[in-house]
């Protein structure tokens, strides 16, 4: 089997935390991947609200932009070969269209390309709390193949900003995808070993 090009789809949803998105094109393109960017119509209003990003801004971390509605994009075909998808943050709108497979954009329609041509793909799912339907469908979407990846932080890395924080999660998202990057502090390693639960908390309460 040929390997799959370094190529990788980036999904921008409205769910808050656009940062997630941010910080995943960064991180792809400092490790040599090849990123096409999708974009909701809800995600650029988040981009508005929680950053201070341009339209062009955004787009010029990414190395390919496809409109929202162009559903007839090179993404949107299984024959056009990537690593996998990243939807970053994913909300539970789009987590449903991926889960029932019901596709009304080009970045929900990727999505179920990535999943039927059986490659890597991964929701970044930001919500709290969730109610059973949230939950079936991330079940739906698991037993299709797919990962739900929440932004979970990880405090065994004693991050000292929610920048650490951010990059974090997005690298253990990409780790899912074979993307290696710096940022990814790995539990046994040197520089993420901890003393212990105690010292967790008097950190926390510091």
């Amino acid at each position: 089997m040929m390997a799959a090009p370094r190529r990788l789809v980036v999904g921008i949803t409205g769910a808050t935390g656009i940062v997630l998105g941010i910080r995943a094109l960064e991180m792809a393109r400092a490790a040599g991947v090849e990123t096409h960017l999708v974009v909701s119509r809800a995600g650029e209003m988040t981009r508005e609200y929680e950053t201070d990003l341009s339209r062009d801004d955004l787009r010029s971390l990414a190395d390919h932009i496809h409109p929202v509605n162009d559903v007839g994009a090179s993404i949107a075909s299984g024959s056009f070969r990537t690593m996998g998808m990243l939807i970053a943050p994913c909300s539970v709108r789009s987590l449903a269209e991926v889960a029932t497979g019901v596709t009304t954009t080009l970045l929900t329609r990727a999505a179920d390309v990535t999943l039927k041509e059986r490659r890597p793909l991964v929701l970044m799912v930001r919500e709290a709390p969730l109610h059973a339907g949230h939950i079936r469908n991330m079940l739906s979407v698991t037993e299709m193949g797919g990962i739900v990846h929440p932004p979970v932080p990880a405090f065994y890395t004693h991050p000292k900003s929610v920048g650490d924080i951010v990059d974090h999660c997005v690298a253990r998202a990409l780790d899912c995808l074979g993307i290696e990057v710096s940022e990814m502090k790995r539990w046994g390693e040197p520089d993420a070993e901890i003393g212990g639960t105690g010292e967790l908390v008097a950190r926390a309460a510091a």
